[in-house]
């Protein structure tokens, strides 16, 4: 899939594509018609592969007949059940059977969350473990840090890797710790039509375990108004866009041409200007910081509609989310991918740094001079003055130890 309007798209593959999310519908309703007729609540008449009545060649029909009812889901069952066998046939009368068009469209959208999360977690590590290298190799090599846009203190380059790492490894964690449940709760989320036929409650909720189990994802009581599970999704992703977006602030102030500090990897064809040829623009990273900066407002339109949901289905709000969440999730996985092309062939000139660092080290070093006064003997004292250190790779404090953490936890985490 590419997109004229977001550079890059192809890079998140097929993940919420729409013939994905068609996919996803019918294998939600494959591992349900399964269900009833693996727990013998349908006779063995009903079973039947709708995997294959539907293609990805349907998506444009299933889509135009979408607004007469407001979801995919509906035209899609019709299309299953002219296919596969009208009402009057078992796996027709069977299929959808307790289920409600957002338990089905919930769901899938929770299967593509967790293969986007996989993919975004694959990517992730290739991030970590480049920051890590970068961290390492360059720990003690010198230059200016900056702080609101002027020249403050020395650090190390290992050290402002080491902060990139930590930013990505907290994303890390945000994805790895998210879950993704199933839904199904019936009409109005009390599982009364799947109680109804499975012979009591306790039934019920045991057929939920069961499809659950099938899909692979988390037994969990219907959430059709609470939305957490969409929104913790959401939150996860800015929180990777927002650490890449740091990475690509810092590369694109040290990759200007005065400052000369940091390169991304030279591709040929890549980076050319429409009517400049000397330009080499620092693309991969104007593309990342644009998902970071995209990214928050989609995040912010799940939780509006999280806080707007309404009865036991949101008018309105639920239908905003399938389009956000896809947005998000593709946006994310391109953002991520091309991060990782950034780190592991980004360019570092140690020499430029070094060279800035030697050419200001009388003002990076002022802070040093300062609490040297503070703390020196007062004129007269028979204690010896300090003799002044003028070697700005003397003034890094803790930045070693503070690199070594961040690496054991990179460690330990992987």
């Amino acid at each position: 899939m590419a997109d004229l309007l977001w550079p890059g798209d192809e890079r998140a593959g097929e993940v919420f594509t729409d013939a994905a999310l068609l996919h996803g519908l019918v294998a939600v309703e494959q591992a349900w018609l399964d269900v009833l007729v693996d727990r013998g609540i349908a006779p063995p008449q009903a079973r039947r592969d709708l995997t294959s009545l539907v293609t990805s060649a349907d998506v444009t029909l299933v889509a135009t007949r979408a607004e007469a009812s407001g979801n995919p889901l509906v035209p899609l069952l019709t299309l299953l059940r002219e296919r596969g066998g009208r009402p009057v046939t078992e796996p027709g009368r069977w299929v959808h059977r307790g289920l409600t068009s957002q338990d089905v469209v919930d769901t899938a959208l929770v299967l593509g969350a967790r293969t986007a999360t996989r993919q975004l977690l694959a990517d992730l590590d290739r991030q970590v473990a480049a920051l890590a290298a970068l961290a390492h190799r360059h720990r003690d090599d010198l230059m200016a840090g900056r702080t609101l846009t002027q020249h403050a203190v020395p650090i190390s380059f290992g050290l402002k890797a080491a902060q990139w790492l930590q930013g990505v490894l907290d994303a890390r964690d945000a994805l790895r710790g998210l879950r993704f449940p199933v839904q199904v709760g019936g009409a109005a989320g009390t599982l009364a039509a799947v109680a109804e036929l499975a012979g009591g409650p306790d039934a019920a909720l045991s057929l939920v375990d069961d499809v659950a189990r099938s899909l692979g994802l988390a037994a969990a009581a219907p959430w059709h108004t609470v939305r957490t599970p969409l929104t913790a999704y959401a939150d996860a992703l800015v929180r990777t866009t927002d650490a890449l977006g740091h990475v690509a602030n810092d590369v694109l102030l040290l990759a200007r041409p005065e400052v000369g500090e940091l390169a991304e990897p030279a591709v040929t064809g890549r980076g050319g200007s429409s009517t400049m040829p000397q330009k080499a623009n620092p693309v991969l990273s104007v593309l990342v910081r644009r998902a970071a900066l995209a990214a928050p407002g989609l995040a912010a339109q799940l939780h509006l509609a999280a806080a707007e949901a309404v009865d036991e289905r949101p008018d309105g709000g639920w239908h905003t989310e399938w389009a956000t969440v896809a947005t998000l999730s593709r946006r994310t996985l391109v953002a991520a991918s091309q991060a990782a092309e950034l780190l592991e062939g980004l360019h570092v000139d140690t020499g430029a740094m070094g060279a800035r660092v030697a050419q200001r080290s009388a003002a990076l070093l002022a802070e040093r001079r300062s609490i040297r006064e503070l703390t020196a003997p007062p004129v007269g004292s028979s204690r010896p003055r300090p003799e002044d250190d003028v070697d700005p790779a003397h003034y890094l404090g803790a930045t070693a130890r503070i690199i070594d953490g961040v690496l054991a936890r990179a460690r330990e985490e992987t």
